[in-house]
């Protein structure tokens, strides 16, 4: 389809974000029952632990694959594949009699969640316009969140009747209906060559074959100055996630309290994610990206001062609205720099980056905390997070698309 002054996120919103808050209710009903049904089957407290990394790290590992794939196939292909693939992972987990089995269960719906986000992706970069290319994204990033949220809720009445495994048997549902909706709904959007293009001259640029390495060297420059900055902006998320529940304890908060906490600073971010897009489109990425950045480096920087729940829970929403402002930061970033040819490869390469700092930020905790003390490692994060404030601030303008033609594809 082209693109006119007349097109709007409405137009496409059912096949751009329907699949996505679909499979996202599976993915929240899933996540939070991991390391239990680990210990329905004899692992222990640690052994379950460890399960809960799984997923995380098969997603890592298939990150960069999973980009040839989409290529190769085409993104409504991929979607509706990896969503298909996602549900029976989720039903052999329902039904592993062993650890083994739930490991490999756990494992494959992680490498069928990189081509899943890789492949939405890739369709809506390839749809939405430039002026409104951050709220597509953060509106995708919101979406996704939205289903996060619901998915506990949904399952937990049926994992409260029929056992733990239920969580699983939610995402089996919510696999298969995301299946069927990209399926369908993606094609009436798709181009004759199912290639997701807007233009002839984009047909012709996508059905050339290029390597990931070949696209790698191509934009080197943008993968060292953005894509650095996009390894901080991985990291201040995922420490996020390990600093705060951590000190919480160390400070005699329970569980419930901890849970308490995660749950308002999710509100604020829910709410911001529309904004947040529409700030990057009418005012540029850096007002977004820098912000961000500074509040949640800041908030590590300052959560070892505080010791009650109110002052942890100040911190903790401080650093929520931080990350509620970057929704969709990643994406929208990934889509400006994306090529036409090799656009897959390249938000591979892009969600790679992400990744690394998701996976690296618990290990520097991890570390610092071992030599040191974990207030140590929250403001060492802190200060590597603030690192990345001026460093964006720096390289994003010169990556404005803003700057630009407006025009679809690849810009």
């Amino acid at each position: 389809m082209s693109v006119t002054d007349d097109f709007s996120l409405r137009s496409i919103a059912l096949p751009a974000f329907g699949p996505t808050a679909v499979w996202s209710v599976g993915v929240g009903a899933a996540v939070p029952v991991v390391a239990l049904s680990a210990r329905d089957l004899g692992a222990s407290i640690a052994l379950a632990a460890a399960f809960v990394l799984i997923e995380g790290l098969s997603a890592f590992v298939s990150s960069l694959p999973a980009g040839s794939l989409v290529a190769r196939i085409g993104e409504r292909r991929a979607l509706a594949g990896a969503a298909v693939v996602d549900a029976l992972g989720a039903a052999l987990a329902v039904v592993a009699p062993n650890l083994w089995v739930l490991g490999v269960a756990i494992g494959l719906m992680g490498m069928t969640g990189s081509v899943f986000l890789l492949a939405r992706q890739s369709w809506l970069t390839a749809r939405a316009p430039v002026r409104i290319r951050a709220r597509a994204m953060s509106t995708m990033g919101g979406v996704q969140r939205v289903g996060l949220f619901v998915g506990p809720f949904i399952a937990a009445p049926l994992i409260h009747v029929w056992g733990t495994q239920a969580g699983y048997a939610v995402a089996v549902a919510a696999g298969f209906s995301a299946a069927v909706w990209a399926w369908f709904g993606l094609r009436d959007h798709d181009d004759p060559d199912g290639l997701g293009s807007e233009s002839a001259g984009d047909v012709l640029g996508a059905r050339e074959r290029v390597s990931l390495l070949d696209v790698v060297r191509g934009h080197r420059r943008v993968l060292l100055t953005i894509g650095a900055g996009v390894v901080l902006i991985g990291a201040a998320r995922q420490g996020r996630f390990v600093i705060v529940p951590l000190w919480a304890e160390s400070v005699g908060i329970t569980d419930s309290q901890t849970a308490l906490l995660f749950g308002i600073a999710g509100g604020a971010e829910v709410l911001l994610f529309y904004p947040a897009g529409s700030v990057m489109d009418r005012f540029g990425r850096v007002w977004v990206a820098v912000p961000f950045l500074v509040v949640l480096g800041v908030g590590m920087v300052l959560l070892p001062l505080s010791h009650s729940f109110t002052t942890v829970a100040v911190v903790s929403t401080a650093m929520g609205v931080g990350n509620g402002l970057g929704s969709g930061i990643v994406q929208t970033l990934g889509a400006d720099a994306a090529p036409v040819v090799g656009r897959a490869q390249f938000l591979a390469v892009w969600r790679f980056l992400s990744l690394l700092g998701q996976n690296g930020a618990p290990l520097l905790v991890s570390g610092v905390t071992v030599v040191a003390s974990l207030g140590a490692s929250s403001v060492v994060l802190g200060l590597l997070v603030l690192g990345g404030a001026p460093w964006l601030a720096r390289w994003l303008p010169a990556h404005d698309p803003r700057r630009k033609a407006v025009n679809p594809v690849g810009t």
